[in-house]
């Protein structure tokens, strides 16, 4: 389960598109309480999904006291905008702005409705840095780890 499915589930069900479901998220902490309650749903679901990927489904686990793999997929910031850039273009100065300025604002929205730091991989069990890492050489290295190699 992808965590964006959810929220672009929800933006659909308003008839809203991303960036306004997004603003309205900014605005309305309950529409992100609702979103990450489903998420919730889907971790602690027996028949859900085996893996859960969003910003903070490692930090619901954790607080749910639920068993299983973590994994922090680490990455510079750097690295990130060079990333975008490759997918969308434009300039690795202005995408580490962008990037910085979501990363800000996440975090202020975070610690106001859950007094937590996105970007803090304490409740992760594995942390794999991918900086120098291909599309295959991660998708190899989380295998390992979920196989129990790595």
């Amino acid at each position: 389960m992808n965590g964006g499915i959810i929220f672009r589930t929800e933006a659909e069900k308003r008839q809203m598109d991303l960036a306004s479901f997004g603003e309205l998220c900014k605005q309305d902490l309950s529409v992100d309480r609702g979103l990450d309650q489903a998420l919730k749903g889907f971790i602690l679901d027996e028949e859900g999904p085996e893996v859960v990927e969003s910003r903070l489904a490692g930090w619901w686990s954790h607080q749910l006291k639920m068993d299983g793999i973590r994994l922090w997929l680490e990455v510079s910031l750097e690295e990130r905008a060079r990333r975008v850039v490759a997918r969308e273009g434009g300039s690795i100065e202005l995408k580490i702005q962008e990037i910085e300025a979501r990363e800000h604002l996440d975090l202020q929205r975070f610690m106001e409705l859950y007094n937590l730091d996105p970007s803090d991989p304490t409740p992760y069990t594995n942390i794999l840095n991918t900086d120098t890492m291909s599309i295959e050489e991660v998708l190899a290295a989380v295998c390992n780890i979920i196989d129990g190699d790595g």
